[in-house]
């Protein structure tokens, strides 16, 4: 019997069905110390953002699988790193792949070469992200948020993978969802000065709440009532960092994390939208 494949906290992967509807979803998996996000919109497109670590892709292909998704529309590799990036070959030799967008960087991991040997294998290219870019989805749309040209430039000199991770706001009528990868202070900087707009109701924490993300002006940008955290329990960078959690508690504001109540589902009728994890469900 084959088993699941685990995380490195010992965890299987812990997703929930989703529930049915004209809503527009959006999943934050539970793939313990990585970061995977899946997108349904009503118009029955996909997006995947991040595909989990190399331990987890079976069971994500699986999953995703047994949605009855047969093409992903949209999907974004962030940055290279092994554990937003390490199921993502797998996704692609899976799935019919529409618009690829990922940072344009020079890294040579094992990992980083598996999936461009997957792109090339199906012949996909890559789009690379332009702040301002505008993609429509339905009814839904989503504006490329980072990373900005300087910062990209200076985060490849630097060998700094995390500031050069794609940001996105995902739009639903008056509903917004934003999410940046592993983005840092000088990105989301950039961000915040770029004229974009960054208000979000649903703000998924950059860096697995990590200090190093997460600034003042961003967050006051964003203004979101609920935070998402991606963590792994008991994650040797003790994420979330306790001085985010304090932030966004004298902020008011709510907090859900995959460590602790599992996979997180956001829904939206594009007027109101709720939170439902395995443990509890708030609107």
């Amino acid at each position: 019997q084959k088993t699941e494949p685990q995380t490195e906290e010992g965890q299987a992967v812990s997703i929930p069905a989703p529930e049915k509807g004209r809503e527009l979803q959006i999943q934050y998996l539970d793939a313990g110390q990585a970061d995977a996000t899946l997108i349904r919109l009503p118009n029955g497109q996909t997006m995947l953002i991040d595909a989990g670590g190399n331990a987890t892709a079976d069971r994500l292909v699986e999953y995703i699988a047994k949605q009855g998704v047969k093409r992903i529309d949209f999907l974004i590799g962030t940055h290279p790193h092994e554990d937003h990036i390490g199921g993502m070959d797998d996704v692609i030799h899976a799935f019919d792949i529409g618009t690829v967008i990922m940072p344009d960087v020079s890294h040579t991991t094992r990992t980083y070469e598996d999936v461009l040997d997957a792109l090339l294998e199906k012949e996909l290219r890559v789009t690379r992200p332009e702040p301002g870019d505008t993609y429509s989805l339905g009814d839904a749309d989503f504006t490329i948020l980072s990373p900005a040209a300087d910062i990209a430039e200076q985060a490849a000199k630097d060998g700094d993978l995390n500031n050069l991770s794609v940001g996105i706001r995902l739009a639903f009528g008056s509903n917004a969802f934003v999410m940046c990868g592993d983005a840092e202070a000088p990105s989301e900087k950039a961000m915040t000065e770029s004229g974009l707009s960054l208000k979000a109701d649903v703000l998924k924490l950059g860096h697995h709440g990590s200090s190093t993300s997460t600034t003042n002006k961003f967050l006051t940008a964003a203004s979101p009532a609920v935070a998402i955290v991606s963590c792994g329990k008991d994650n040797d960078y003790g994420h979330p960092h306790k001085e985010i959690m304090n932030k966004l508690n004298n902020n008011h504001i709510t907090v859900y994390r995959t460590d602790s109540d599992g996979t997180i589902l956001a829904q939206t009728d594009g007027n109101t939208y709720s939170i439902t994890t395995d443990l509890k469900s708030v609107s």
